[in-house]
């Protein structure tokens, strides 16, 4: 069987792995934008190009073979790549363009669950111009959020009292988005704990993986500018120490919805990941956004205690049979950490070498923005490279990862909180303390 995977960074390591622990034994190929050092000994075929290029995917498909397609980022998905490919008979895991709008327009996500009646929004108004961005914001106070409606790299939302510390500032904000022919979201800000809910979907039956929460901000404490995430964790226990199983279920079922509400929208099946970025707050789960593929760093976290077949996995997804013993999991808690340039992510260094020899268990490590010359690492001015740590409480896990992502050497920086007690107990007493006002 041969396999390939469009995209070339640490999530698409990970998945790369999972599909060579199959005892398919497929052989993979990989279509990414960089040459990744973790991917590329994996490989039997890698081309290096536009990953939104659906022809150039497409022939080198057709040229090897191909069998069903994993498209890991979210640009590719937009561009139409699974398209073009179902087109031409090549399967794919990951949505077609018109269904991954859930992701790539946050106005249709939001519109979709208000017109399926799925109460999972707060209070939105989508704006292409400023009539009306005073009032409304006027209107939530200084509860608000400002979403530019897009593809945006993790990096288009900012929200009051953390980066908007006024009216002022927010109406600068949107000015700056309107000037660069940004449409955007305002919305009622929640407040609660974030968490990530994503489930494999073959366009009507979902498999669920379990929840994880992932660390946006940059630095240790939950503090400066956004980014695609410095690091995420699960528990064993299929929960997360601030969420109820009714939490989780309520998340599940959301995904159910929407899926459902995506096929009739459409009259075509979702397939491939989806990804629901949820908010337990004192009034119940809502939806913060939606994505249509793997979280990165989550996929690291999910596919580290897969134990199932994922090739096998996929072919459900693709045939439509997919049950949840597809997706099966170890009873086992996960601490991933991310190193990141100096700098990053406003004025992030690039091309400097990094050394990950003492790194003493290279299975726990995956590559991100990196790429090998003269058989030595040099970071490109992304996320660098991800460690996961897997244990039997979230505190084992977080020692592990620790360890190993101090052994990664160069002008890197990375969140020594995640997973720590200490953060993890703000979470539970912030989440305490608003179910006792509700």
């Amino acid at each position: 069987m041969n396999i390939l995977l469009i995209g070339s960074g640490a999530r698409e390591h990970a998945i790369a792995r999972a599909i060579k622990k199959s005892p398919q034994d497929a052989n993979l190929f990989c279509f990414g934008s960089n040459s990744n050092p973790g991917i590329q000994p994996l490989s039997v075929g890698y081309m290096v190009g536009a990953v939104t290029d659906a022809n150039a995917i497409l022939s080198f498909a057709k040229e090897n073979c191909i069998d069903f397609a994993i498209i890991g980022p979210e640009a590719p998905l937009e561009a139409g790549v699974a398209d073009v490919l179902w087109e031409h008979g090549i399967p794919c895991v990951g949505p077609k363009r018109a269904l991954a709008q859930i992701e790539t327009s946050k106005s249709f996500a939001r519109d979709l669950l208000t017109k399926h009646n799925i109460p999972a929004c707060p209070k939105y108004k989508y704006f292409s111009g400023m009539v009306g961005v005073a009032e409304f914001l006027a209107e939530l106070e200084d509860a608000y959020v400002v979403k530019a409606d897009g593809l945006m790299g993790g990096k288009g939302v900012k929200v009051s009292g953390d980066h908007l510390k006024s009216h002022a500032d927010a109406l600068a904000w949107c000015k700056e988005l309107i000037d660069a022919r940004i449409t955007f979201l305002i919305e009622e800000k929640l407040i609660g704990q974030e968490f990530s809910l994503m489930s494999f979907c073959d366009g009507t039956h979902l498999a669920h993986i379990p929840p994880i929460q992932d660390h946006k901000r940059a630095y240790v404490g939950d503090t400066g500018p956004n980014t695609g995430g410095m690091g995420s964790y699960s528990d064993a226990n299929y929960l997360l120490p601030f969420l109820t199983p009714d939490d989780v279920r309520a998340a599940e079922m959301i995904n159910e919805q929407t899926t459902q509400a995506l096929a009739d929208e459409f009259g075509d099946e979702y397939k491939g990941i989806l990804y629901g970025g949820f908010m337990a707050t004192k009034d119940g789960v809502r939806v913060i956004e939606y994505n249509a593929r793997f979280g990165d760093p989550e996929a690291m976290n999910a596919l580290a205690i897969l134990e199932s077949d994922f090739v096998a996995l996929c072919q459900a997804i693709i045939d439509g049979n997919l049950t949840q013993d597809h997706a099966r999991f170890a009873s086992k808690a996960t601490v991933c950490k991310y190193a990141v340039p100096l700098g990053y992510p406003d004025s992030p260094v690039k091309n400097e070498r990094i050394d990950v020899s003492q790194v003493q268990d290279k299975d726990r490590l995956y590559f991100g923005s990196v790429e090998e010359r003269n058989g030595e690492l040099y970071e490109t001015g992304s996320r660098t490279v991800a460690v996961v740590g897997v244990a039997d409480t979230i505190s084992e896990a977080e020692k592990i990862a620790e360890e190993e992502i101090a052994c990664v050497k160069g002008p890197l920086f990375h969140r020594e909180d995640i997973g720590t007690q200490r953060l993890i107990r703000t979470r539970v007493e912030m989440m305490d303390a608003l179910r006792k006002i509700s």
